[in-house]
């Protein structure tokens, strides 16, 4: 009945929040656009290549991405990758993310993901995240979604998460997303929320539109080798065109505003994919 929209990278599947309170750094497998329910008759096979640029207020000057995805099913399972590239508050680093997503049944799927840095202030030393979801109703059209992180950042501290949200794709063309994720950072035990509300617009092979509203609480932000900002609160806003010119061939488009007591963050990323 659902064939998938796109497989949305696992540890951001279905209701997952960003996974560590470490808002600006990269979760291991990020989306912008609209959670899949996998176990589609659909093979996976495609690869994504994507940059953008954010200009931050304060004098913390211009970021700047680049960022290569790909995936591949095979079986019961999804194997996904991302290599991106990022100069950020001055300092180059770059970020590795694998995951594995696993369909057990019609009902139950999974994901385990693991990210690495290469030693940049801004990006975590290792993380690992893991999600297990379920589809609800007849239709299996409601999908509920348990999360759970570690990162681990090279200034010595480190967060523990667990999220809980929710995806519901009526018929079509709307998805509805929402979700809460527990922090607990440490040194300090900071303990932290955030929630986020999401709505997709649009159909497979077409275009998905799809628009994402954050607030709550962070715990650590480094935004310099021996800087952090802890325990305030932040918001992020986002627009994400993704538009199919083909069945395999497409382009995304998106914005995002973020703001935190130390500074906003604004700006652009596009990219192509193409599904094999």
């Amino acid at each position: 009945m659902f064939k998938p929209v796109f497989l949305a990278l696992p540890v951001m599947l279905a209701a997952a929040m960003p996974a560590t309170a470490q808002t600006d750094a990269p979760a291991p497998m990020d989306t912008a656009a609209a959670p899949a329910l996998p176990g589609g008759s659909e093979a996976l096979r495609s690869l994504e290549l994507s940059t953008g640029v954010q200009n931050l207020s304060n004098g913390f000057g211009n970021w700047r991405d680049v960022t290569l995805k790909g995936a591949y099913g095979v079986d019961k399972h999804v194997l996904q990758g991302e290599l991106s590239a990022h100069k950020r508050f001055g300092e180059n680093g770059t970020f590795l993310g694998l995951s594995d997503t696993y369909t057990f049944n019609e009902d139950w799927f999974g994901s385990v993901a693991l990210g690495v840095g290469d030693g940049a202030f801004y990006l975590p030393r290792y993380r690992v995240d893991g999600t297990i979801s379920r589809k609800f109703l007849p239709g299996r059209n409601l999908v509920g979604t348990v999360g759970a992180g570690y990162y681990n950042a090279p200034d010595g501290h480190t967060d523990r998460s667990l999220s809980l949200g929710a995806a519901y794709y009526f018929e079509a063309p709307w998805i509805v997303e929402g979700g809460v994720r527990l922090n607990r950072s440490n040194p300090g035990s900071v303990d932290t929320q955030q929630q986020f509300v999401a709505l997709t617009w649009g159909r497979n092979k077409q275009d998905l539109v799809t628009a994402r509203y954050g607030w709550g609480s962070e715990g650590y932000l480094a935004v310099a080798a021996n800087r952090q900002l802890v325990n305030f609160d932040s918001r992020e806003a986002s627009l994400t065109w993704r538009h199919w010119f083909n069945a395999r061939t497409g382009v995304l488009v998106g914005a995002n505003r973020y703001s935190n007591p130390l500074y906003r963050r604004s700006g652009v990323n596009v990219g192509v994919f193409h599904e094999f």
